[in-house]
């Protein structure tokens, strides 16, 4: 061909005129060597041929034969290239903006879909000059037969606008949207299933809405909080379970809310229906425990209500293998969802070899189910999603689901949310969205193989917001015509999923009315036999299983003594950096003075004590791992258990290095949140309660923000759900003149939920009752004694003399609920005055009797209560007792009345103090703030505490 031969179509001049020199230069390429050139021009010099002579003139264009007519244009060079451009921007739009007009809205509540944003004469198009126009100009990968622009264009609408759409136009990383687009445009929707895969489905809707219609007619007015209207869901999460099982995941790790729960429980999980309509017709077992005297409530286990329980199934298909784990969760709907992400990440992680664990991230997938006024309504979701690429915590991407009502219990979502979407919270972290219509099972199903291929892709979130409705109120004991009188009747009016589905299936010759009524018949029997059965058997037969609780105060398991030789030779390693590693000079001199803390004469001081503890744990073959907002440096500057080096800002972990060292450790300095990060860590510990898992405040107050998780997860799991854990919380605590933020860990709250023996509350005054303190905690990890621990972790003791402990102490010595002042006491029969106290008050008692050497300090004595919970009466009153002439208890505490531990101790001190004594308070008055932020005021009432105690005014 020569340049001067006019191509079929004209298609050269009207669109890229101006350009006709580079397109010239194209062509000489492709023809010395096609595969030189673009791909794109390849395609368009076979289709068009050569272009014609490049002249700075307008061009007329040949005729153009298109599907639709034979049409003769004139135009100028400038017009056909905004054509060409307006072409592609109406592509782009499409791709970004198709969502808005997609069929997603089974009831037709919302604004019927508009597509006229789409039309081609919106962006001075036409017919006939997209159908001149090659489909490589909007779609450089269309399939072969899409020939035109308006092919492209008309293929392009269909895909982004149909039941399934795709809201990915935040995504930035350029690889990721190609994929995405790609997958939107030519994944086939409805997906390839066999007429036996579409009858499946079918049988699962079936029971789906069958099990919640035997429900509600068998249990009359129960709350069952129902699945109905987003039905779906279940064959959705069937879909991942295979489709990860043989991706060869170990484990498939759930969470979500109460609405579908049961649903969920026994068609994913597997729970049989016998237990669950057990749960609805018997009343609660109260006498689990006959042989010990005492009946299950009173034993310690009060249990949760049936659709906040979770449960565990092993899923196996041909040789696939793997547990599917739904977790408790509280009514507290999202707050299960960083819990769950810690399921995971200790799922995934192999701690058996010393250094940081080895995360395998294709072991375990997370699955958080969310409802659709909770997802952007709850802080708890946007902390959550962002751990998604946090070293400490991501996990390889979650899936996530919104299983979309459109209501939250009677609000609408105009009043619930300023969105659009609930699920546009997932756009600040670039989380690609799916919009599903619940009505559409087989768009839902492909909407389930998208996202785990890309989660298999990328190791991402991935996002599917399950548009169906409510088809109950809040509860089906709720009306909720009252308040959605419009919604409701066309609620009413409308067939569910399995029927629409049904007739989709009888109108393509699928299946017949009897083959329905065969799979009907047979879901109805399944159901009806197992609640025959159920009225039949023993009323405890469909009990969850219960252990039960060891009672309080049991003697604490002794964790190997570890030799003072052990010691320093961990010690020593402690304070080994490679040759090259060069630390900051001042930090490097800090840590020197360690080196001889285990000298006769020296005294360890609190950080490495802790140190020394973590060793000695790693040392026996459990692993550890700490997180909080500076935990590697610590708060305070104490910890430094991560080393920069100065030069290079590399980082070296001694832990990691010492060759006695059998287990992982993990340190994380946190994202600046609590309630996300200690969920996270209470997860990781149930899952793996081998590990010691440690949780470190910032400030102690820092707790505030994640009282949900210490109130429904960590005091009560045990009690309600059987969840044993041995999680460690480190509060900062101390007043020190820092004002009312950072001065109380609002010890008064731990105390308030301390019964049943459900965690220990310490405050202690030394280093070797902390090295004791995690050396026990550690040992009950996994065994049923594991509670958590609550320490009022201190400030300004880390580097108070007096808190150090000479060597001895942690050689020989154990963790000691209560320990008495050493400088008081001998002459019990003089004591008229006994003093308790805990935490940093107590040193500065100390501090103030060494200031009075000479004084008589016989008829005074101070026990330190180190353990505060569980309370330990039989050590007080065994040293009462030694106390005949005892006229005084007093009760030393720097918070104020009506907070830190009076409330919780006078009576308890009162059921103890003998005839003739009474009981008082010393501390500062009742206040709403915890502490003043004036140092002056604070330095006052500190020292009218001290003197009062001491009676030295």
């Amino acid at each position: 061909m020569s340049a001067g031969v006019s191509n079929k179509n004209g298609a050269w001049e009207r669109y890229f005129g101006p350009n006709l020199g580079y397109i010239h230069e194209q062509y000489e390429q492709y023809l010395d060597n096609p595969d030189a050139v673009d791909a794109r021009f390849q395609e368009w010099f076979e289709q068009y041929g050569p272009p014609p002579a490049f002249a700075n003139e307008e061009y007329t264009s040949q005729s153009v034969n298109s599907t639709a007519s034979t049409v003769h244009y004139a135009m100028s060079s400038g017009e056909a290239l905004m054509q060409a451009v307006n072409a592609a921007k109406l592509a782009e739009h499409i791709r970004t903006y198709g969502h808005l007009a997609a069929n997603i809205d089974p009831l037709g509540i919302n604004a019927s879909p508009d597509i006229r944003r789409f039309s081609p004469e919106a962006y001075g198009l036409t017919v006939e000059g997209l159908q001149a126009l090659p489909a490589s100009i909007v779609w450089n990968n269309h399939p072969a037969d899409v020939k035109t622009a308006w092919d492209a264009i008309q293929h392009l609408l269909k895909s982004y606008t149909r039941s399934i759409a795709y809201d990915f136009g935040h995504v930035h990383d350029v690889n990721e949207k190609q994929w995405l687009r790609d997958k939107a445009e030519h994944k086939q929707v409805p997906p390839v299933m066999t007429n036996d895969d579409r009858i499946q489905l079918l049988r699962r809707l079936m029971e789906v809405e069958h099990f919640e219609k035997f429900l509600h007619k068998t249990f009359v007015g129960q709350k069952r909080f129902s699945i109905e209207g987003n039905d779906a869901l279940v064959p959705m999460l069937d879909e991942l379970v295979r489709d990860f099982a043989r991706d060869g995941a170990k484990h498939i790790l759930m969470g979500m809310a109460h609405r579908g729960r049961l649903n969920v429980l026994t068609h994913v999980l597997g729970k049989p229906y016998g237990a669950i309509f057990s749960e609805f017709h018997h009343s609660p077992n109260k006498d689990l425990f006959p042989s010990e005297g005492s009946t299950g409530i009173n034993y310690g286990w009060t249990g949760d209500v049936k659709y906040h329980l979770g449960a565990d199934r092993n899923f196996e298909e041909n040789e696939f293998k793997t547990t599917i784990n739904l977790a408790n969760n509280p009514s507290h709907l999202e707050f299960v969802d960083p819990v769950v992400e810690g399921f995971a990440r200790a799922a995934q992680e192999d701690r058996s070899s010393a250094g940081f664990p080895v995360q395998d991230t294709e072991k375990a997938v997370a699955i958080l189910m969310h409802g659709d006024a909770a997802f952007p309504g709850e802080g708890i979701v946007a902390e959550t999603l962002n751990f998604n690429n946090l070293r400490g915590y991501q996990n390889g991407g979650t899936l996530h689901f919104i299983v979309n009502n459109r209501i939250g219990f009677t609000t609408e979502s105009e009043d619930s949310r300023s969105t659009l979407y609930a699920s546009d919270l997932a756009k600040g972290y670039e989380i690609p969205i799916i919009h599903v219509n619940a009505d559409d099972p087989e768009a839902c199903i492909a909407a389930a193989r998208m996202a785990f291929e890309y989660r298999d892709t990328f190791k991402k979130d991935f996002l599917i917001d399950l548009i169906g409705y409510r088809r109950h109120g809040h509860n089906e004991m709720d009306d909720p015509t009252v308040t959605q009188p419009k919604t409701y009747e066309k609620v009413h009016a409308h067939p569910t999923v399995y029927h629409l589905y049904a007739e989709q299936l009888k109108s393509q010759g699928v299946v017949t009315d009897e083959i329905i009524k065969q799979l009907q018949d047979d879901v109805d029997a399944v159901l009806q036999q197992a609640y025959d059965q159920m009225r039949d058997t023993a009323e405890g037969q469909y009990q969850s299983h219960i252990d039960k609780l060891p009672r309080a105060h049991i003697p604490n398991p002794k964790s190997a003594p570890v030799t003072l030789e052990q010691l320093k030779s961990i010690n020593n390693g402690l304070l080994e950096t490679p040759a090259d590693f060069k630390p900051y000079p001042k930090l490097e001199r800090i840590l020197k003075r360690r080196a001889t803390s285990l000298d006769e004469g020296e005294k360890v001081e609190w950080a490495n004590a802790e140190a020394l503890a973590f060793a000695t744990i790693l040392a026996e073959g459990q692993p550890i791992r700490v997180s909080g907002q500076d935990s590697e440096r610590g708060t305070f500057a104490h910890r430094h258990l991560v080393l920069h080096d100065h030069t290079n800002n590399n980082t070296y972990c001694p832990l990691h290095h010492l060759p006695e060292v059998k287990a992982s450790f993990a340190i994380h300095n946190s994202p600046l949140s609590e309630a996300s990060v200690l969920g996270f860590e209470y997860g990781y510990n149930v899952f793996a309660p081998e590990t010691l898992v440690i949780w470190e405040g910032q400030y102690g107050d820092f707790a505030n923000t994640a009282q949900v998780i210490i109130d429904q997860f960590i005091s009560a799991g045990q009690a309600k759900w059987h969840q044993y854990s041995n999680l460690v919380m480190l509060l900062p605590h101390g007043y020190e003149g820092q004002g009312p933020e950072h001065s109380s860990a609002r010890l008064e709250r731990f105390l308030q939920l301390s019964a049943d023996n459900n965690w220990t509350v310490a405050n202690l005054s030394s280093a070797a009752q902390y090295y004791h303190l995690l050396r026990h905690q550690a040992a009950i990890g996994g065994t049923r004694l594991a509670r958590p621990l609550v320490v009022m972790a201190p400030k300004s003791l880390l580097r108070n003399p007096r808190s150090a402990s000479p060597a001895a102490d942690l050689v020989d010595g154990s963790f000691q609920a209560i320990v008495e002042e050493p400088l008081l006491g001998q002459k019990p029969a003089k004591v008229n005055r006994l003093v308790l106290c805990s935490g940093k008050i107590t040193l500065e008692l100390q501090a103030e009797l060494d200031n009075h050497p000479d004084k008589d300090w016989s008829w005074l004595h101070i026990i330190r209560v180190e353990q505060l919970y569980p309370f330990p009466a039989e050590a007080i009153a065994e040293v009462i007792g030694r106390m005949k002439g005892l006229k005084e208890i007093m009760w030393v505490q720097e918070e104020p009345r009506n907070m830190g531990s009076w409330t919780f101790m006078e009576s308890r001190l009162r059921a103890i103090m003998p005839k003739g004594a009474e009981v008082t308070y010393n501390g500062r008055a009742e206040r709403s703030s915890p502490a003043s932020g004036y140092a002056d005021v604070h330095s006052y009432e500190q020292r009218n505490i001290i003197e009062q105690a001491l009676n030295l005014k």
